[in-house]
């Protein structure tokens, strides 16, 4: 049978009505409407279904074997909508949750938290999904999504979680071969870590005489993500530009250096959990993982400061 524009569900309410009360002046005054009005809808029911629902009489209502099959359909299809609306309009987070990270972040911060998600919140189940490709939140029906760097004009709604400084950093072995830097022009004669999708900013910025200019190695080798940019560094295959949120503890620990530290402009990277935008209040599921993260993750922008012991230290990230 081809839909129609037809209220079908508020059709059954009132077939259903006529039934459990008895006839059509009880189920009009149990809906505010008049008898003739209800015997009217039935019966345009009945048209559109081809087939006689009830025997009218004078005394009560009779269900024909249609009417009687009809009704008990019509029973459990309504209570499946209570069902539903009750289940849409609970303050309790339920349902399927799909969250979308870049590669680092996601390792980082997001994956030790799920654990405890998980626990509080035992009535979400949970796709994760790590990729450095930024993704389109509604073709990968995606709700939730962790994007670090500048945000496009978007109909999207963003959450800041943090925000972290950048550095050119390279391994012992990787400087020992080919040398420190101690211009940015000197990066024309060394080995870059690239990447493999655009980046917005063509060039590494250095400041110099209160302005900014830019440069970049030529690329020996491209990254799809920022964890595998991280492991070509560490390998000594080249020289890269990584947020210190990542590589914080590999410089603390002595095996990335710093390079050209001192013409860091001090750019920022912001990172924020992005969801569409609803006309609707946000679904339970989705705000109760936005405030979960906003409350557990502490990015305070970190930043390079070099101790007496001549050692890296990265201040102010938690």
């Amino acid at each position: 049978m081809a839909r129609t524009d037809t209220n079908r569900s508020g059709e059954m309410d009132v077939f259903v009505r006529v039934v459990d009360l008895g006839g059509f002046t009880a189920a009009a005054n149990s809906l505010r409407q008049t008898p003739s009005g209800v015997s009217k809808l039935v019966s345009r029911l009945e048209t559109r279904l081809g087939t006689r629902l009830v025997n009218r009489t004078t005394r009560k209502l009779q269900l024909t074997e249609e009417g009687q099959a009809f009704y008990q359909r019509a029973q459990r299809i309504l209570a499946d909508i209570d069902e539903a609306e009750r289940e849409a309009a609970s303050c309790v987070p339920r349902g399927h949750l799909t969250v979308n990270s870049n590669i680092p972040f996601g390792m980082l911060h997001v994956m030790p938290l799920l654990p405890r998600f998980m626990r509080e919140h035992p009535d979400i189940t949970l796709d994760i999904v790590l990729t450095d490709t930024l993704v389109d939140l509604m073709q990968a029906r995606a709700d939730v999504a962790i994007r670090a760097g500048p945000l496009g004009a978007s109909r999207l709604i963003a959450r800041k979680l943090g925000t972290s400084r950048m550095a050119v950093v390279a391994a012992p072995s990787y400087l020992a071969r080919f040398g420190t830097p101690k211009h940015p022009a000197d990066l024309a004669a060394h080995r870059g870590i690239g990447w493999t999708f655009p980046r917005s900013i063509r060039g590494w910025p250095f400041r110099r005489a209160e302005k900014i200019e830019e440069a970049l190695p030529p690329p020996v080798a491209r990254a799809s993500d920022g964890e595998t940019a991280r492991q070509l560094t560490l390998g000594g295959i080249g020289v890269a530009r990584l947020a210190l949120f990542h590589i914080g503890p590999d410089i603390e620990a002595g095996r990335l250096v710093p390079v050209l530290q001192n013409l860091n402009p001090g750019d920022r990277e912001d990172i924020h959990a992005v969801y569409v935008g609803h006309a609707g209040p946000l679904p339970a599921r989705v705000r109760a993982f936005i405030d979960f993260l906003a409350q557990h993750i502490r990015i305070d922008d970190p930043s390079l400061r070099r101790g007496a012991d001549g050692k890296w230290k990265v201040v102010g990230d938690k």
